[in-house]
């Protein structure tokens, strides 16, 4: 065997080294927002990522951004169910098992419940809930063969106080708290974890609209919060060994006030 077909074979082999000892973490709506600053961090802590978002270009942009390599982006509608599940089987058949799974990908229409349009409030639940019930769905039997398995569905400070204007939103913010409670339950027994993160005002594209000055007022720590500082708290509910059918909330204390 010549050198160079040792070169190769060694790099074959640690290729394939890295994709046994690494994780892979699948984030729908990994490209901007909380699920981006999750990707990042994800990447730096040695995961292997798999981006799902509805637009590949952010999607591609956002994988060449992140540390390290063997991250792959998907395009993917999370509300339609056999994309989602077309999705989920090119990532176990290319990627692998899949250990960590974040349901990041939410849109919000705010109007009064009087204004609100029909199909705005199909499109809301289609997205924020039954888009992440598909993916749990989708991801799980892949995730019955990993260890220490975890799941962290991005809810809403919203979904668990309400809001007046964000009725069918708050709504759909509120389904992910009793699913994620009663998957935690059906799957505690495989050792896959369930959790949700409800997240008050944080620096997206999703509060890009609002007066961080005026609603400031009404978070007792008087700013709006980080994507990487949400990004934290669900690494800490994805590591976390002994945490399952939880809520952790992450809103510089605006519950408080609400």
């Amino acid at each position: 065997m010549t050198g160079q077909q040792l070169q190769t074979l060694s790099a074959v082999t640690m290729t394939r080294l890295f994709r046994v000892m690494s994780r892979l973490a699948v984030v729908c709506g990994g490209s901007r927002g909380i699920g981006k600053a999750v990707s990042r961090l994800l990447a730096e802590r040695g995961c292997r990522l798999a981006v799902v978002s509805r637009n590949k270009d952010a999607a591609q942009a956002t994988v060449a951004s992140l540390h390290g390599a063997e991250h792959v982006a998907f395009s993917c509608d999370l509300s339609k169910e056999q994309e989602v599940q077309n999705t989920f089987e090119t990532i176990h058949r290319t990627c692998g098992n899949i250990s960590y799974l974040v349901n990041a990908a939410g849109i919000n229409r705010d109007a009064l419940l009087l204004r609100t349009k029909p199909e705005d409030m199909v499109a809301l639940l289609h997205t924020n809930l039954l888009g992440t019930m598909q993916t749990c769905r989708a991801a799980l039997r892949s995730m019955l063969h990993t260890q220490g398995a975890a799941i962290v569905n991005i809810g809403s400070v919203v979904g668990l106080r309400g809001n007046a204007g964000q009725c069918v939103y708050s709504a759909s913010k509120a389904g992910l708290d009793g699913f994620t409670r009663s998957l935690a339950k059906e799957v505690a027994s495989r050792n896959i974890r369930v959790n949700l993160l409800a997240p008050g005002f944080i620096r997206t594209d999703m509060t890009a609209g609002l007066r961080e000055e005026d609603a400031a007022h009404s978070i007792p720590l008087g700013r709006f919060g980080e994507p990487e500082e949400a990004a934290q708290a669900v690494l800490f509910l994805l590591k976390s060994a002994y945490i399952t059918g939880q809520v952790l909330v992450v809103d510089g204390g605006l519950q408080l006030s609400m």
